[in-house]
């Protein structure tokens, strides 16, 4: 008889941990999704990671900033929006003010609903692109788990974030919507065309380092050519980017 047990039908064998899955993300993302696609679809730790960092950076920003200067700022980076503002009465300005503070706030504290919600819709449509544009074998769990580790990276812009509020950024310039030096955005003036603003903030370093790990995470775990999960990433995020660009220049 072999000394070595054997492996029961259906059941994923020993593998990474969740916390080396973590750091294999930034030293050998390769790993933690081979790791994925032999079974092992634990995503609760980098959960726990977003949930921790969102509301550390809410509360900084809440302190540093405030909720309704974060909702006024808003307002006045959308030249339509500070003229619907101009024409109401000071106690209608009021009112709308405390309804877009509360809109602002209850999204802040909405963020693990946001991230799993997200997670759920952005995982449907890649295992979708991958298994029926490309032959791929992916599951879902599979897909929604490589998503939840490939956005690790969003980390990093997290804590650039708060860095940069305890460097004493002026509260009526802070953007919430572009709140980290990692974008070609953050060094242009915000009074340029809508549109032109929106596809400069668009190219983000960690944006682009989180689609590539998907890119590679879901090829992994469907079984196709990585070159197949690099066109499902960037593909629907170009599509996103010029739809977005568009509306901004419509509606700012």
């Amino acid at each position: 008889m072999n000394d070595q047990a054997v492996q029961p039908a259906g059941e994923a064998s020993q593998g990474l941990t969740q916390l080396q899955r973590v750091i294999n993300i930034f030293a050998a993302p390769s790993k933690t999704f081979a790791d994925i696609k032999a079974g092992h679809k634990s995503w609760w730790l980098p959960f726990i990671i977003y949930v921790i960092l969102g509301f550390a950076f809410y509360g900084v920003v809440n302190a540093k900033v405030g909720m309704r200067q974060v909702s006024e700022n808003q307002i006045k980076l959308s030249p339509k929006a500070e003229d619907q503002m101009a024409q109401l009465t000071p106690e209608q300005r009021e009112q709308r003010m405390k309804i877009s503070t509360a809109i602002t706030q209850g999204i802040f504290l909405g963020t693990p609903v946001v991230l799993l919600l997200m997670g759920v819709i952005i995982s449907a449509v890649l295992l979708g692109t991958i298994n029926f544009g490309f032959g791929g074998k992916a599951k879902f769990g599979s897909v929604f788990t490589v998503w939840m580790y490939a956005m690790l990276p969003s980390c990093i812009k997290t804590l650039l974030g708060i860095a940069v509020l305890f460097a004493g950024t002026a509260p009526d310039s802070f953007n919430i919507k572009n709140f980290a030096p990692t974008n070609v955005g953050a060094f242009l003036p915000t009074d340029i065309n809508a549109g032109l603003y929106s596809l400069a903030t668009s190219l983000d370093f960690v944006t682009i380092w989180t689609l590539v790990l998907v890119g590679i995470g879901t090829a992994i775990v469907a079984g196709t050519k990585r070159s197949s999960g690099y066109i499902a990433s960037f593909g629907w995020w170009a599509l996103i980017v010029i739809i977005g660009a568009g509306l901004a220049a419509a509606f700012s």
